[in-house]
């Protein structure tokens, strides 16, 4: 059975019988039958051929769905989000049941903790692909908008019209939420969106977008404009990334390793999502008082999040007194610190000294790196050395630093007197997020649904010829 074939309507159940589309429970069945035929037959040859084929069809619907979301009415793409936010209150014990799954089978194969947690859809996270679906809903579609326009010498009208990327493939590890967030965003930016999850999380994401194919079909739009590659086999995204006539742009968002693989094997361009080393840097004249609980709540809210705080600069002058508050404050919640000769005397029972591979490490648990540095200079070589172009901090009263901080760091998010964590879309008012960007081309930072486009330029003549 060839998956995407008859999905804008039906999909045919592995046993043989027509199921109705409108069964998410029935239509991710469909899938997993292909998932669970694949785990069968581990240890045995599975050809390339084959799952080429597979791959080539789904980015060739992909495209053909493409074109028709391009032009769709800002409406139905509306209607389909809030379609989407129903279906996943109403189908909260079936998406439960299917996320069980995966965390079984991560507890059996010995999945770490960071990426575990990831794993877990709480009513928490699904609360907040609910609020997503309903707040992107509620924002303005993009899609033929006019940045800018203005007049030639001879009458011209010349403008930059937003439009779509097209075919978006987004390949991701462990958080089945990304599967939501990068569907709503791709659907109201008018794109279509292939999307390959990490094997973990493989039931979750079929329940998951098997919702997303009820909701396209009932809002009138094509179901194939968002689909999961439904095998595990890692050959698939070898074969996916070869096809960049028909996938105009690649994502890939998760571990060093898997960005790197990407962007050595993609023929399209690459939008990465690098790993978050993420720095605050105290300055002589910041608050301590609030300078803890900023720290505190950058490392200790949500340690595995690629916005979390990962190393802690402090000024030479204000060490003595911040230091010991920070490792009281933040040794409560059993943070360990890898502190530096200077800090390590400050900091007490909590920390051990840090090595060179501590500096620029992405921790994602309760670890958090310690420095002492002279001032601002050393403050920012530090960052550009071990820097990972995600999100940067200073805390200070001084407006003069906070400003030459913003100015010279090169990150994706640069804040004053703020926690790291809030670098997010959500929290920066774009809605759900696809990734942050940690490259300049396209997009730089966290990437909502103006992200998702481009733009072309637009030419309104009244019979003008060129000379």
């Amino acid at each position: 059975m060839r998956v995407s074939e008859n999905l804008i309507y039906k999909i045919r159940k592995y046993d043989g019988r027509d199921v109705d589309f409108y069964s998410p429970e029935l239509v991710a069945n469909a899938y997993r039958a292909r998932i669970d035929n694949a785990y069968n037959r581990r240890g045995t040859s599975v050809s390339t051929k084959d799952i080429r084929e597979q791959v080539v069809t789904i980015a060739q619907d992909a495209k053909t769905a493409a074109r028709l979301m391009a032009a769709a009415d800002g409406r139905a793409k509306t209607a389909a989000l809030n379609i989407l936010a129903d279906l996943l209150e109403a189908n909260r014990p079936f998406i439960e049941i299917e996320n069980r799954k995966d965390l079984d089978a991560a507890e059996k194969n010995g999945l770490d903790k960071a990426k575990t947690q990831r794993l877990t859809i709480t009513d928490k996270v699904l609360g907040a692909m609910i609020s997503g679906c309903r707040e992107v809903a509620a924002m303005s579609d993009p899609v033929g908008e006019i940045d800018s326009m203005w007049k030639r010498p001879n009458s011209m009208m010349v403008g930059k019209m937003r439009v779509p990327l097209g075919v978006i493939a987004m390949i991701y590890e462990s958080r089945p939420n990304a599967t939501i967030e990068a569907g709503i965003l791709c659907l109201k930016a008018g794109n279509a969106v292939i999307l390959r999850g990490g094997s973990e999380a493989i039931y979750s994401n079929l329940a998951l977008s098997s919702l997303m194919h009820k909701a396209l079909e009932k809002a009138g739009l094509p179901a194939t404009a968002v689909q999961v590659i439904p095998t595990t086999d890692r050959k698939a995204v070898t074969e996916m990334l070869k096809l960049s006539e028909y996938i105009d742009v690649v994502i890939p968002r998760g571990g060093e390793g898997l960005i790197r693989a990407v962007v050595e094997q993609a023929s399209m361009p690459v939008l990465k999502h690098y790993k978050g080393v993420c720095h605050i840097f105290a300055d002589t004249e910041c608050d301590v008082d609030v300078a803890v609980e900023i720290i505190h709540n950058s490392k200790t809210q949500y340690p595995s999040g690629c916005n979390a705080l990962e190393c802690l600069l402090v000024h030479q002058a204000v060490a003595e007194t911040l230091l010991p508050k920070v490792a009281d404050r933040l040794g409560a919640n059993r943070v360990v610190f890898r502190a530096c000769p200077r800090s390590l005397p400050l900091m007490g029972k909590y920390c051990e000294p840090a090595s060179d591979e501590d500096w620029g490490r992405e921790y994602l648990d309760l670890v958090l790196a310690v420095k002492v540095v002279s001032g601002m200079d050393e403050a920012l070589d530090h960052i550009a050395a071990y820097g990972s172009n995600h999100t940067e901090a200073i805390l200070t009263t001084s407006y003069a630093n906070a400003q030459r901080f913003i100015r010279e760091v090169d990150a994706s998010l640069v804040v004053a007197n703020a926690s790291t964590r809030f670098n997010d879309g959500g929290q920066l008012g774009l809605g759900a997020e696809i990734g942050i960007s940690t490259s300049k081309l396209h997009a730089y930072g966290p990437m909502g649904v103006k992200e998702l486009t481009t733009t072309k330029f637009v030419l309104m003549g009244q019979g003008q010829v060129r000379e």
